[in-house]
């Protein structure tokens, strides 16, 4: 006897369809779950697509409406492909107070993108935030999943350099 009898085929046969499938029934598949399960697809495919929404919506008997409408209303949440490297801006009142615009100027100057945006070439994505709960570090913005405080314009220019920097393969290559 299938828990679930008339669920959904996922979109594709990707195996991470799985994680999603298991956040749904771990919830029994109910719609108060919908915020949590949009953040188990981005979580496990990085962003969220028209299909993984309509996906959503079928799994949890609500209308495409609702769960498009949730996923963009949410800042959390985005419909874009991330780049290779993220920096989150923390806009939250300590931060903004103690220059939040000045880190995002910097952004601006050094990779040429605003908030919610991507570089032309896929390497990085500038998000901001509410708050990031450091009111302590502000101002504090967050490269790829690392917080760091007492962010200056160039502190955060010489971060985003790091991103552009050939990896050397092997020591006293290139010497």
């Amino acid at each position: 006897m299938q828990l679930f009898p008339n669920k959904p085929a996922p979109p594709s046969d990707d195996k991470r369809w799985k994680i999603v499938d298991g956040t749904m029934n771990r919830h029994g598949r109910e719609q108060y779950a919908l915020i949590e399960i949009l953040h188990t697809v981005q979580e496990t495919f990085g962003f969220l697509t028209d299909e993984a929404l309509r996906y959503v919506a079928v799994s949890l008997r609500v209308p495409f409406s609702k769960v498009y409408g949730v996923a963009t209303f949410y800042h959390f949440f985005t419909m874009k492909p991330p780049g290779e490297h993220t920096c989150v801006v923390c806009t939250g009142t300590a931060c903004y107070v103690k220059g939040a615009a000045k880190l995002i100027d910097a952004v601006k100057e050094e990779v040429g993108i605003a908030p919610s945006e991507t570089t032309k070439d896929g390497k990085v994505s500038l998000l901001t935030a509410r708050c990031i709960g450091a009111c302590g570090l502000a101002p504090a913005a967050v490269f790829d999943g690392d917080v760091a405080g007492k962010q200056t314009g160039e502190k955060v220019k010489g971060r985003l350099r790091e991103y552009s920097q050939p990896i050397a393969v092997a020591a006293g290559v290139g010497a």
